[in-house]
């Protein structure tokens, strides 16, 4: 049976990534001044932070028509593909996952399998690595999803806001919550639960916040190995510096860094920073 692995563009892969694992992407858009770009296609995630700084309007982001996916879907049976596994960001913060399942139900004789990561960013991409090298080595759907939805188990994530203002813009946290953490220099850790974005701490600086979401890393790997991703918005510099310092303090630990692109950074706005991992493959 041949599997094809589909994702949005919100678990940000690298491309030589994607292209060695064969890795299908489907856009989602972000609209800047009424005009619309599909992020990392038509927008790098820098070129996005330039065009958005300041005080304007927040951007709209949008998933993917349906269209999309059923094109997408047709091109693959045509390629000789049975099934697909198409993993997309938490249905708890955008329709792409149910989007998925209704073009699948469109397209006929291709098994479609929609997976909700409940989650986003490279912590999705990891169950899309997974899913993709399973694939390449011949396990069957049923094979794939069962390992996904093991992986969920030990899935963590969690992220702190430079500035509360995108996030009570963007309809994630009250007014009166974002002006009390402004006067306080509050960075409250987020982390996704119940497939949605919630406070997990709040802490009064950002090296102290970044160093408590270090301290529930080691606390698990402690308990197994770990592959772990730096993921920042758009600050490379200072998510290089953090990988440096937590490969010397947590040398079992397998890191790689990558960003929140246009869609997410709208909501989460420039100079955030995550740390996400998951237990390793055996």
């Amino acid at each position: 049976m041949k599997t094809a692995i589909v994702t949005d563009s919100t678990a940000y892969l690298p491309e030589t990534i994607t292209k060695n694992l064969s890795i299908h992407v489907i856009p989602l858009t972000v609209t800047i001044d009424g005009r619309p770009y599909d992020e990392e296609v038509d927008l790098t995630s820098s070129a996005f932070y330039d065009k958005v700084r300041g005080e304007g309007p927040l951007p709209k982001t949008s998933q993917p028509p349906i269209g999309n996916f059923v094109k997408l879907f047709e091109s693959l049976k045509a390629d000789g593909y049975d099934a697909v596994i198409s993993i997309h960001l938490s249905s708890g913060i955008s329709g792409t996952y149910e989007g998925a399942i209704q073009a699948g139900a469109l397209v006929d004789g291709l098994d479609v399998h929609a997976f909700d990561s409940e989650i986003s960013c490279y912590m999705q991409g990891f169950y899309v690595i997974r899913a993709a090298e399973m694939a390449k080595e011949g396990a069957t759907p049923k094979e794939i999803l069962v390992e996904l939805n093991e992986m969920k188990e030990t899935m963590r994530a969690y992220f702190m806001v430079d500035d509360l203002a995108h996030l009570q813009r963007g309809g994630r946290l009250s007014g009166a919550q974002a002006l009390i953490g402004g006067l306080l220099q509050v960075k409250p850790i987020l982390h996704f639960q119940d497939k949605v974005i919630v406070p997990f701490e709040k802490i009064r600086t950002r090296k102290k916040a970044m160093k408590r979401i270090a301290d529930l890393l080691a606390e698990d790997a402690d308990k197994m190995p770990l592959e772990a991703a730096i993921i920042h918005a758009n600050n490379p510099e200072e998510a290089e510096m953090w990988k440096a310092e937590l490969e010397e303090r947590l040398p079992s630990v397998q890191f790689t860094i990558s960003h929140f692109g246009p869609v997410i950074g709208t909501h989460l706005g420039e100079g955030s920073m995550g740390l996400g991992w998951v237990r390793k493959k055996s």
